[in-house]
């Protein structure tokens, strides 16, 4: 029996962080098999359109590189190349259950990827297929939190489902203070007056005029994947 949900088309931004587990570089197994069980049961059992954006940070960060010397735009481009990576462990670990899996790249490489085909993603999601979205926007100096809001207003999808490894958006970061306050509840304009770093300006921007709600929440817990497609009350929700 297919169950009820809020939304029937989301796309979930996992950050590379969050795919990193514990760790402080690379992919960790345990993580990685464990969100596509629950991708696998959610499409399964609900029959909800998934996408995902996936970032790269656990295996290199655009912005750290340039900070360090690098060029600014090669740093981005090799930033986008580990999110490939990312999304094609993702890809192999979620087809291990029998989901039927597509990678488009926005940097192509036909070997190993399709290429972004608006149109043609739309459709996957439409056979049930799960659609991962790799190399960012393709264009240097944007993150992959755009990206996320980007491919979401390009496919209809009905709310971005942010998985980080902390569970909202807090006044601070709750990782080096242990009195940063967890909002329940902000608006787009909130998130820019406060400078929150819940996604970088453009992609609230980009949220705030498709309107598209973002929730926010921890990856620790691997079920609030699902409470927040159900609509139960999880993270922290901008709108």
């Amino acid at each position: 029996m297919t169950r009820t949900t809020k939304y029937s088309r989301v796309l979930l931004k996992l950050s590379g962080a969050a795919l990193g587990g514990n760790r402080d570089y690379g992919i960790d197994p345990i993580t990685i098999q464990n969100v596509a069980g629950k991708i696998n049961e959610i499409v399964s059992e609900t029959k909800v359109e998934i996408a995902i954006v996936v970032g790269g940070g656990n295996i290199f960060r655009g912005v750290a590189g340039s900070a360090k010397g690098m060029d600014r735009g090669t740093a981005d481009y090799m930033g986008m190349l580990a999110t490939v990576i990312n999304a094609m462990a993702l890809q192999d670990a979620i087809e291990k259950y029998g989901l039927e899996t597509r990678v488009q790249s926005a940097i192509e490489m036909s070997q190993i990827a399709e290429p972004y085909i608006r149109r043609r993603a739309i459709r996957h999601l439409e056979k049930g297929r799960v659609v991962i979205f790799a190399a960012g926007t393709g264009n240097p100096f944007f993150t992959t939190d755009t990206a996320a809001a980007l491919r979401a207003a390009e496919i209809s999808a009905e709310a971005i489902l942010m998985a980080k490894n902390v569970d909202g958006v807090y006044d601070d970061d709750p990782l080096q203070n242990d009195n940063a306050v967890k909002y329940k509840e902000l608006t787009y304009i909130e998130v820019l007056n406060k400078s929150l770093k819940v996604m970088d300006s453009t992609a609230i921007s980009l949220c705030m005029d498709n309107n598209i709600p973002l929730i926010v929440f921890g990856l620790d817990d691997y079920e609030n994947i699902e409470r927040a497609i159900i609509g139960e009350d999880v993270g922290t929700v901008v709108r």
